[in-house]
């Protein structure tokens, strides 16, 4: 396993910035200990914790900059619903996000061939009306964004070691 390090004075001013600020300090960590890039390589050399809160970073920033079926398009369909994402959310009791993903998870099957294909910009911007059923999915998402964030802060707090080591 890799060591990530994180440097208390980081964690306290990031604590004083906001939920995202604290997780990101989190996240950016991680990839400096993997060198920058997550691959299968990289990937092995993680725990579960560090592993899902980058798919869950993944997640957040795709979904919330162009929702799932951009997520889908962009490739990390796989890295998302191939891994325990929503299994290990569960196991942080974060029972409602982990739904959503195991439904998106279902139209991702049914979708990823359609949805996965190289296109023109008008194209993938078309794909958005072709495939509506991801709509509901990313308005509850975004609806409940804040609150999921907050759950994901308190979690790492909560067990810091599983995350980093704090200097």
């Amino acid at each position: 396993m890799k060591e990530v390090i994180v440097k208390d004075a980081d964690l306290q001013q990031a604590a004083m910035d906001g939920m995202d600020a604290f997780i990101q300090v989190f996240v950016k960590a991680i990839y400096e200990a993997i060198g920058g890039e997550l691959t299968p390589e990289t990937m092995a050399e993680l725990n579960t914790d560090q592993l899902t809160l980058l798919a869950w970073d993944t997640l957040h920033k795709e979904v919330m900059d162009g929702g799932f079926v951009q997520l889908i398009y962009n490739g990390y369909g796989p890295f998302i619903f191939k891994n325990p994402l929503a299994k290990v959310l569960r196991l942080w009791d974060m029972r409602a996000p982990s739904k959503l993903i195991y439904d998106a998870h279902t139209l991702w099957l049914k979708h990823r061939e359609e949805i996965e294909k190289e296109c023109s910009d008008e194209e993938f911007m078309a794909l958005f009306e072709q495939f509506p059923d991801f709509d509901n999915l990313d308005d509850i998402f975004i609806e409940h964004e804040e609150e999921w964030t907050e759950n994901i802060a308190h979690y790492i707090d909560d067990h810091l070691e599983r995350f980093a080591t704090i200097n």
